[in-house]
C-alpha cells in the first residue's frame, strides 16, 4: 500500500465532516420540534440555516480540491445523534428535556469544532488558503452556536430541569 499523507488524511476528514453536516441537517428539525422553549426552537432553526451554509462551504472545498462532494460514514456523529434521539425519547414531556437537548447539541458542536479546527490547520499547512478561510468561518459560527447554547442552558433550561422556575 502506498504511503498515506496529510493530504489523504485531509480529504478523508473533509468527507467525514461533510457526511456529519448532512446528518446534522436531518436531526436539527427533530430537535427544534422537540424543544419546549421558543428560544431553543429558534436556536435550532437558526443553526439549521447555518448548517446549510456549512454544507455549501464544504462543497466549495471539494471543488477547490478537484474532488466530488462525497461523504464518508462518520460513526462518531451517528453515535452523538443517537444519544440525542435517546434523550428526546427518555425525557419527552419532562422539565429536563431542553437541558438534555442542549447537552446533545453541544456534543455535536464540540465534535464539529474539533474537526473544523483541525481542517483549518491542515489546510494552511497544505497551502489551501481558500479552504482554510472557509473552515475558519465555519469554526467561528460553530463556536458562536456553542456559546449561545451555553447561555440558554445557564439562563433557563438547567434551572427548569432542576425544578426551579426560569
Amino acid at each position: 500500500m502506498a504511503e498515506r499523507t496529510l493530504e489523504d488524511l485531509f480529504l478523508d476528514t473533509v468527507k467525514d465532516i461533510y457526511f456529519a453536516e448532512r446528518q446534522i441537517l436531518k436531526a436539527l428539525p427533530k430537535m427544534a420540534r422537540a424543544a419546549q422553549s421558543t428560544d431553543l426552537k429558534a436556536a435550532f432553526e437558526k443553526h439549521r440555516e447555518e448548517t446549510e451554509m456549512h454544507v455549501e462551504r464544504l462543497q466549495q472545498v471539494f471543488e477547490l480540491l478537484g474532488k466530488p462532494a462525497r461523504g464518508k460514514t462518520c460513526e462518531a456523529i451517528q453515535g452523538i445523534l443517537a444519544e440525542g434521539e435517546e434523550i428526546m425519547e427518555e425525557f419527552k414531556n419532562t422539565s429536563a428535556l431542553d437541558a438534555g437537548l442542549i447537552s446533545s447539541a453541544q456534543a455535536v458542536e464540540h465534535y464539529e469544532m474539533a474537526r473544523y479546527g483541525t481542517l483549518k490547520s491542515w489546510a494552511g499547512q497544505l497551502g489551501q488558503k481558500e479552504a482554510a478561510k472557509l473552515f475558519a468561518q465555519t469554526l467561528q459560527e460553530e463556536s458562536a452556536t456553542d456559546e449561545a447554547l451555553t447561555s440558554l442552558a445557564e439562563n433557563a433550561a438547567n434551572m427548569k430541569a432542576k425544578g426551579k422556575a426560569a
